[in-house]
């Protein structure tokens, strides 16, 4: 194994290592002492969350709406439905 392998290796393996370390939540402070950090539920998180499940409802029906060509009569409606969900 030449040295440029050898580089290689142990940048792979630091970052395989890290991105572990992110996915089970380990965090360091200033001082490198690593801890476990709790997800955060705080009610920001939890109106994003909201959100993205309307606008997923939203993109739902769009979708429906833009490949069913036999529906053409009740289109408005739909559409209309989204703006009176969207004032909500």
């Amino acid at each position: 194994m030449n040295p440029f392998e050898m580089v290689i290796g142990i940048v792979l393996i630091v970052t395989i290592g890290s991105v572990v370390r992110a996915k089970y939540g380990v965090r360091r402070d200033n001082k490198g002492n690593e801890f476990f950090a709790a997800p955060a539920d705080n009610a920001e998180t939890k109106a994003l969350q909201a959100e993205i499940r309307a606008l997923k409802d939203r993109i739902q029906v769009l979708e429906r709406i833009a490949t069913d060509t036999n529906r053409a009569v009740t289109l408005d409606q739909e559409i209309e439905r989204l703006r009176d969900n969207s004032k909500i």
